[in-house]
């Protein structure tokens, strides 16, 4: 699941391998979804050699979605990854800069539409950076597949199927915000400030250092969960505001070895706006 810069640089010229950099910049805001800037102008500045470029919101949302970062529709994303020129067999590796939070909801489309081999460069660009390999100004073009998703269902968790885990003792609804904003006292809010009854509190920011890109070691992210309470092969659904820094805990999961998971997509975007959905507030 994570490659580091050594890695990747020794398989630069594998023809099964697509590297995808996912850089978008995402600015919040006190009320609603944050303020997103396409990364793309940095990317075409300098990116690692064989890289392409995708836009969270421009190519791994739903143009039509009710929400901003509505995972696309299945024919949209076949459509994206033949143009990449992505088949089913291939390795993807997802890279980007300046924050993680746009790579792991790459890697969450990207898993739940059902591929298989997929990595997230630990360091991101700037690890590649450090480590003094070479950059590029080129857009490689690889020949067009003909893509087919096979989307699992069990990935993406609907509105209807957090109102039925808070009621169902088997399933843990577990929010990514920050502290302050679980709780309801500070931060960026949705509509209404506070979480989804019932709910823990596993903020993605905990889960890797800001600084240098890099995911915390599976041991770490593991004692983690346990302190926050993620318990044994129970079902978990990540949420936050809109599905992005969820996906960040999705991934810290898995990493885990926690794979019984689903992420709410639309997450505080939707239920906040729903007036009769219960929030809980300090």
């Amino acid at each position: 699941m994570l490659v580091d810069p050594r890695w990747l640089a020794q398989h630069l010229d594998d023809p099964e391998l697509r590297i995808v950099d996912c850089t978008t910049y995402m600015y919040p805001q006190p009320v609603g979804p944050s303020r997103i800037e396409s990364g793309r102008p940095d990317y075409e500045a300098a990116h690692i050699p064989g890289a392409q470029h995708v836009d969270m919101c421009e190519d791994l949302s739903d143009p039509d979605g009710a929400f901003p970062y509505t995972i696309p529709r299945q024919d949209q994303f076949e459509r994206l990854m033949s143009r990449l020129g992505i088949h089913e067999a291939h390795h993807v590796i997802l890279c980007g800069r300046a924050s993680l939070l746009p790579v792991a909801r790459a890697w969450f489309v990207l898993r739940a539409m059902g591929h298989r081999r997929l990595s997230v460069l630990n360091g991101g660009f700037e690890g590649w950076q450090h480590a003094g390999y070479p950059v590029s100004m080129e857009t490689p073009v690889f020949p067009r597949t003909a893509y087919r998703a096979n989307p699992d269902k069990h990935r993406l968790a609907s509105m209807r199927d957090v109102e039925n885990a808070l009621y169902e003792p088997g399933c843990l609804l577990v929010n990514a915000l920050s502290p302050e904003q679980f709780s309801g006292t500070g931060g960026a809010h949705y509509g209404r400030p506070g979480r989804i009854p019932g709910s823990i509190n596993v903020p993605a920011r905990d889960l890797m250092d800001p600084e240098t890109l890099r995911f915390h070691d599976r041991e770490h992210i593991r004692r983690l969960l346990d302190a926050s309470g993620v318990e044994g092969d129970r079902r978990v659904i990540t949420y936050c505001g809109g599905g992005i820094a969820a996906a960040v805990t999705a991934f810290a999961l898995e990493l885990a070895g926690h794979t019984d998971w689903a992420l709410y997509d639309n997450s505080l975007l939707e239920w906040s706006a729903i007036p009769e959905a219960p929030m809980d507030c300090d």
